[in-house]
């Protein structure tokens, strides 16, 4: 399963044109980034979506660039040849074009991160071009974007009307113009998720958008079993390490408290005249 070679936003579109099929994982640290990359996953999305998962805020809003910032890094050390997109969050591109860009620049300047996603709305279109031209490969998300969920209406699926599935679609095709390699759907019918991806060039990938997108991303917290507040509808629970690792957390602890821990062999020996030069050295301070 091992990535042969670097992967980038142009082996994203080889991949389309092939109709070959790629996965995403949402990742937030090195060891699970580069067990990802082992397994094969092409592309790991540093989602905004830590701040629920590992720092316990209640929404995803919450989360500073420089948090973001610290695990991006952390991923693109354990990605291998896996491709590292970074999220921007909240209020790191909406202020101005020059904070965009700024801000994309510095995920890839310093966080090593390949390329960068940001949740459009109908106003980002100068956003994303600015991004583009700046020679930074921007990633659009649309349908849900729960940045902006409450101009939404909640944390609820999109595109089940008339007018907001033909917005939708309007709004990948105009993305793709404003230069997005890539377009990410969220909470999205499958059957207008399939309609997008029919009428954009570019590859899809679908956070909950069903089969028809040209990649499938979830949680890497969801995929193991370690966030234990939810689990989304569109989501797949694949292992409990949560369970695993409360019964091994407790069985440290119980070790510990009936003393079988740590045992002989968790100890470092000393040669036995060593120790009894030590102990003769600190009977004579005695004296």
């Amino acid at each position: 399963m091992t990535i042969e070679k670097k992967i980038g936003p142009m082996d994203l579109s080889t991949f389309k044109s092939k109709g070959q099929k790629f996965s995403m994982l949402s990742v937030y640290d090195y060891p699970t980034a580069k067990l990802a990359s082992e397994a094969g996953i092409e592309t790991l999305l540093v989602g905004d979506s830590l701040a629920m998962t590992v720092l316990g805020h209640p929404d995803t809003i919450s989360v500073t660039f420089e948090e973001m910032l610290h695990h991006v890094k952390a991923v693109s050390r354990g990605a291998g040849n896996s491709m590292v997109v970074a999220d921007m969050p909240f209020l790191s591109y909406q202020t101005s074009t020059r904070d965009a860009v700024k801000n994309a620049g510095k995920f890839l300047k310093e966080g090593r991160a390949d390329a960068v996603k940001i949740e459009c709305g109908r106003n980002s279109f100068k956003t994303v071009r600015a991004i583009y031209d700046a020679g930074i490969p921007i990633m659009a998300h649309i349908g849900l974007t729960p940045q902006s969920s409450g101009q939404l209406g909640g944390m609820r699926v999109q595109g089940k009307s008339i007018n907001n599935a033909l917005r939708m679609i309007d709004d990948a095709k105009l993305f793709e113009e404003a230069g997005a390699f890539s377009i990410l759907m969220e909470c999205v019918p499958s059957d207008i998720a399939k309609l997008v991806s029919q009428e954009v060039s570019v590859p899809t990938i679908s956070y909950g958008a069903g089969p028809h997108c040209d990649c499938q991303g979830l949680v890497s917290s969801d995929v193991l079993g370690l966030f234990q507040q939810f689990l989304p509808k569109f989501s797949r629970r694949y292992t409990d390490l949560s369970k695993q690792i409360r019964q091994a957390f407790k069985s440290y602890h119980e070790d510990v408290v009936s003393e079988q821990f740590p045992a002989e062999e968790n100890c470092y020996p000393i040669p036995q005249q060593t120790l009894d030069d030590i102990l003769s050295a600190l009977e004579k301070r005695k004296i």
